[in-house]
């Protein structure tokens, strides 16, 4: 025997396994007694009223129905994400766009430097090692200041002749560089440079009596050089002149007379 236990009503036809009336599993149960009711399936043909078999239905607990599935949480939490998602690209978007914007003006402002420097930049031969102490402008005025950067051009001049090195020198003096020769003959930047020759006997030199004359974009500076040669020294007077050109001092011309030389004492 098998019981609803919905409607707790019996069957006993052993086939059955759902309620014919609401579909619940039949559970098995014991025969209680005579008295008990016993429903058995109507058979078709034994009444034009039978019920029709109809398949088990979705088994539902007494006292409830099935929860349905709440869409709108879903949809609220989407949307949610969607906002929240737009709101960190803006946050970002605004923290990028000043950086990205300022490095494009920076490398606006490089390039035009660059296009600025290399329009203004005077040629290779007109430049020498005292074109990165001073910008364009006019000339300096301190005394002092001038002196140090005329010395400075003849240490490095002096390093140049012995050296022969034609592109320093070709830094160091004007395009209209003149001096005098060995000989006593004039001779230009060109002529100079041509004639240059390495000199491996200096050991060292020493500048003295070093006066300067400075006038406007003019100066003039003079002394003695004297060069130590092994055992012995060669002393020079010399009077070179320069001008303020392009933003630096360049030698415009040079005068040098031996004055004298003698032993060195070891």
């Amino acid at each position: 025997m098998k019981r609803c236990s919905t409607c707790n009503r019996t069957y006993t036809d052993p086939n059955l396994r759902f309620c014919i009336d609401d579909g619940t599993p039949l559970t098995d149960v014991e025969p209680e007694n005579d008295d008990a009711t016993v429903v058995t399936p109507h058979k078709q043909e034994d009444s034009w009223n039978a019920v029709a078999y109809q398949p088990p239905r979705s088994y539902v607990p007494p006292g409830g129905q099935a929860k349905r599935r709440r869409v709108w949480p879903w949809l609220v939490g989407i949307a949610g994400a969607f906002i929240v998602g737009i709101l960190v690209i803006a946050i970002a978007a605004a923290l990028m766009v000043p950086r990205i914007a300022q490095r494009a003006q920076e490398a606006e402002r490089k390039a035009n430097r660059s296009a600025e420097n290399s329009n203004t930049a005077p040629p290779e031969t007109n430049s020498n090692t005292n074109s990165t102490e001073h910008v364009e402008g006019p000339p300096p005025t301190d005394h002092d200041q001038v002196l140090a950067q005329l010395k400075d051009i003849e240490n490095d001049w002096t390093v140049a002749n012995l050296n022969a090195d034609k592109k320093k020198l070709n830094q160091i003096l004007a395009d209209d560089f003149v001096a005098k020769d060995g000989q006593g003959e004039l001779q230009s930047k060109a002529d100079y440079l041509r004639t240059i020759q390495r000199d491996t006997g200096v050991e060292k030199w020493e500048f003295s009596n070093l006066k300067l004359v400075l006038t406007g974009e003019r100066a003039t500076l003079s002394g003695t050089i004297t060069y130590f040669v092994e055992d012995r020294k060669a002393m020079y007077d010399f009077t070179d002149k320069f001008v303020w050109r392009d933003g630096r001092w360049q030698a415009t011309g040079s005068d040098v007379k031996e004055v004298g030389s003698a032993g060195v004492d070891l």
